[in-house]
């Protein structure tokens, strides 16, 4: 990874899928107007995608975010966002507590993720035809 990654936490997500980009635009206006070390990456950028050192589907998969060289996805990752982000330190913190943790990993992991990915595949072959 590239030297400046490690210097801010870089976010790495899907711009084509609706519900990503509402959602990491909405940070990333809120990041710029507080003037915060986040960087947002489009995974469909094939040159900033190259810096992260993960493919294409892999990344459209989970969100992605790289933290003082460590590379987090799910709900690890909007920890850390959160995190940078004082307005939602209060709900990284939530999430974090144990019993909600494991419930919000469980939800990302095996019903949210999967279906924003499978409706992302749909998009794709729609595209394709």
């Amino acid at each position: 990874m590239k030297d400046t990654m490690s210097e801010q936490t870089c976010v790495l997500y899907n711009a084509d899928c609706p519900v990503c980009s509402y959602e990491i635009n909405h940070y990333a206006a809120y990041s710029s107007r507080e003037d915060l070390a986040i960087r947002f990456d489009d995974l469909n950028d094939q040159t900033a995608l190259g810096a992260w050192g993960i493919d294409a589907d892999t990344a459209a998969r989970r969100l992605h975010v790289l933290k003082d060289g460590k590379l987090l996805s799910g709900i690890d990752a909007f920890l850390v966002l959160w995190n940078d982000m004082p307005r939602y330190r209060m709900l990284a913190r939530i999430v974090a507590v144990p019993g909600v943790y494991h419930i919000a990993c469980a939800a990302y992991d095996h019903v949210l993720a999967p279906l924003i990915y499978r409706w992302h595949i749909r998009r794709l072959n729609k595209t394709s035809d």
